[in-house]
């Protein structure tokens, strides 16, 4: 991993959206803007930079840019979208710039199965990923409390999707090795290894947690495996993320749970650590050098959602000389009815970052990156 000069700049920029259909730019919300500026929240002047603070074009060119967003599926209002995977071209515009956009695709693969003894049971057909993929998602995960939702066969048709799909999955396998074994992939000339774990404590991680002899999730719920495969991944790779699973749903700051696996997993080499399963947006920041996100949200979501459970984003992460050098959130809302997430565009977009990252106040991170 690379240094990084520490001098920090923070600033937030109007996210400017041109919406097709009206020309306007006083609405607040566009669910298929032309053009999106996003709004940067923190940059930190990389070693390559000019006297300036402008990365040169040598410094950019070795960025990575890396964009999370939080839980899909493909229930209810989102189940047309599978038909009509080119509807999708708003995600995609939120998602296909980065090099690199990650979500948790929160459902089985599978059209068969016993419904497991629990609440809500999600599940979608294998063409699912493909309809991610037209969405511009490169890379999923599926350690979550839904992936099992139709017991083994459900779990069958679901390592099967995976292993014909054309984006990777990750965070479940055909036995632990599998679930937590990362994506790596080679990004302008960076190693970038993603991994992927639940640590929700419900019947899923109980039940279905991937062990060495037989399939299921990558669990979390006792620490010491994914914290050895961050470890194993950080020897290998210039760039390591964690993709969680994570938090109480509906509270909108980490548990002691969370804050203590954030440590153990910096502390492994982790440089960024991301998550959802909250439903809500929870704060983000530095953990000394490591990039912390405790809550992403929904992101294409169903039903009557809170005013709380509609609001997400999209975090984008730029990497340079092995550490995030740019922390940038693009705000949108999900319809209260559900329904695919809508850039917040106007005088409600600085309002909406400005949200975002108040909620920093109650997780212990700094808005500084340290190291």
């Amino acid at each position: 991993m690379g240094s990084a000069r520490t001098l920090i700049t923070a600033f937030a920029l109007l996210a400017a959206s041109t919406v097709a259909a009206c020309g306007s730019t006083g609405s607040q919300t566009a669910s298929t803007p032309n053009s999106v500026t996003t709004l940067a929240v923190t940059r930190i002047e990389p070693g390559g930079g000019t006297t300036d603070g402008t990365p040169t074009a040598t410094a950019r060119d070795k960025t990575v840019t890396m964009a999370f967003a939080g839980d899909v599926h493909f229930e209810e209002e989102i189940e047309p979208y599978l038909d009509d995977p080119a509807g999708l071209a708003p995600v995609a515009r939120m998602l296909s710039a980065a090099d690199l956009a990650v979500v948790n695709l929160e459902t089985a693969i599978t059209t068969r199965g016993v419904p497991e003894p629990k609440k809500y049971h999600f599940r979608a057909p294998a063409t699912a990923l493909d309809a991610l993929r037209q969405a511009g998602v490169d890379l999923v995960s599926m350690a979550n409390n839904h992936a099992v939702d139709f017991g083994a066969d459900g779990l069958a048709d679901t390592l099967a999707a995976k292993a014909g799909s054309q984006i990777p999955v990750i965070g479940i396998g055909r036995d632990a090795d599998e679930a937590f074994a990362p994506h790596t992939s080679t990004i302008k000339g960076r190693t970038v290894a993603v991994l992927a774990a639940t640590h929700v404590p419900d019947w899923t991680a109980a039940t279905w947690a991937a062990s060495p002899s037989t399939p299921g999730v990558a669990s979390a719920r006792e620490p010491r495996r994914l914290i050895d495969a961050v470890e194993k991944a950080n020897e290998r790779a210039d760039i390591v993320v964690v993709f969680l699973h994570w938090g109480t749903e509906r509270v909108g700051c980490p548990t002691a749970e969370q804050r203590t696996l954030a440590q153990a997993l910096a502390r492994a080499g982790a440089d960024i650590i991301v998550g959802a399963h909250a439903h809500v947006l929870l704060g983000a920041g530095w953990l000394d050098r490591t990039f912390v996100d405790y809550g992403l949200g929904n992101f294409m979501w169903y039903g009557a959602n809170s005013q709380r459970e509609a609001t997400t984003g999209v975090l984008t992460l730029s990497v340079s000389d092995g550490a995030v050098s740019e922390v940038s959130w693009l705000p949108a809302r999900i319809p209260l009815g559900g329904g695919l997430p809508q850039v917040v565009t106007g005088s409600a977009a600085g309002s909406a970052v400005q949200d975002w990252k108040a909620l920093r106040s109650c997780t212990g991170l700094s808005g500084r990156r340290s190291g």
